[in-house]
């Protein structure tokens, strides 16, 4: 079938992008900017668009022929711009995408949300019914995608909504290279007592759940949690990395206040020169905010069955730092 996926040359995207052109399928990524695997996925075959959701001809034009879209592009990670440009990509982007597929007969739309539109989980594990409580803005409008998805659902579309954990895995540029690099060295600066829960989800284990999501019945009108079988605790992740690279990692630990008071220092400092701080809080919130969810509904429902475990994933996300020159 012909396949639309959004943000399809992030990282994210092109694993998904990836898995579809090995079933066949004929696929078309639509992405603001190129990123590190345009080329590579064209000569794969998938059809690349460079350009935004916010642009709806482009998107209508891209839709055409469509039997399923996989909606993962967003504005994120993106400082010193305004709040109007998630809004323009999360909430409104996202509304042109439905549009498009409502004018297209698309059979399906997959909406890549986020586990951040529970923020700090009060009762650990959470679910797909814990409160939501967005703390900043890319979760806020996150959520206000998925509320422009129930507007369209409610009106007879066929939408299910995946919220992923902590996304890694060979590619990723973010987070989880940050975690390789701090701890290489065998210490590891801990701010807090490293308790805080950390749920992390394999990319390969998440694409099978968009896999699920796009062709299973029961999907119609429902929303995932997607992580792996289990979480961790930051001490336990951290150590983990630390094998992964073959490294006995020594965790120091520290206050976790004056880190986010030098955060909000760093932003105040940076915003009016226009440049991205060097740490900020959405960073820093990462010592202190408890991720841990039950993942029941998509195994039960879905039959989703993450197959690839910590240490695994870990070990092929090293290998492929080190192979590409980023360790």
């Amino acid at each position: 079938m012909r396949v639309l996926v959004t943000g399809g040359t992030g990282f994210t995207g092109s694993h998904l992008v990836r898995r579809l052109l090995d079933r066949r399928h004929d696929v078309v990524c639509l992405d603001s900017q190129p990123g590190l695997f345009a080329d590579e996925l064209r000569g794969l075959g998938a059809e690349v668009v460079i350009g935004s959701v916010t642009d709806a001809d482009l998107v209508r034009r891209s839709s055409r022929g469509v039997e399923v879209v996989h909606h993962l592009a967003a504005a994120f990670r993106q400082l010193n711009v305004p709040k109007s440009v998630y809004r323009e990509v999360n909430v409104e982007g996202t509304r042109n995408v439905l549009e498009a597929a409502r004018a297209s007969d698309v059979r399906r739309v997959v909406y890549c949300s986020t586990q951040g539109v529970h923020g700090h989980v009060m009762n650990p594990p959470g679910d797909e019914n814990s409160p939501i409580a967005p703390e900043d803005y890319y979760q806020q409008t996150k959520y206000e995608g998925e509320l422009v998805c129930a507007e369209y659902s409610d009106a007879g579309m066929d939408i299910a909504i995946v919220r992923p954990t902590a996304i890694y895995g060979p590619g990723d540029p973010g987070r989880f290279l940050l975690l390789y690099r701090m701890a290489r060295n065998g210490r590891f600066l801990m701010f807090g007592d490293g308790e805080t829960t950390y749920h992390p989800v394999y990319i390969d284990n998440l694409v099978d759940l968009f896999e699920l999501a796009a062709e299973r019945p029961e999907a119609r009108g429902r929303t995932y949690l997607g992580g792996d079988a289990e979480y961790f605790t930051l001490n336990e992740l951290v150590s983990a990395v630390g094998r992964s690279m073959g490294t006995e990692v020594k965790i120091v630990h520290l206050p976790f206040r004056p880190l986010w008071l030098a955060a909000v220092a760093c932003e105040a400092v940076c915003a009016p020169l226009r440049v991205s701080p060097p740490l900020f809080r959405r960073r820093v919130d990462w010592f202190r905010q408890v991720r841990a969810f039950r993942i029941d509904r998509a195994r039960d429902e879905l039959g989703y069955a993450p197959g690839v475990g910590l240490d695994e994933g870990l070990k092929r996300t090293f290998d492929w730092y080190r192979e590409n020159g980023y360790l």
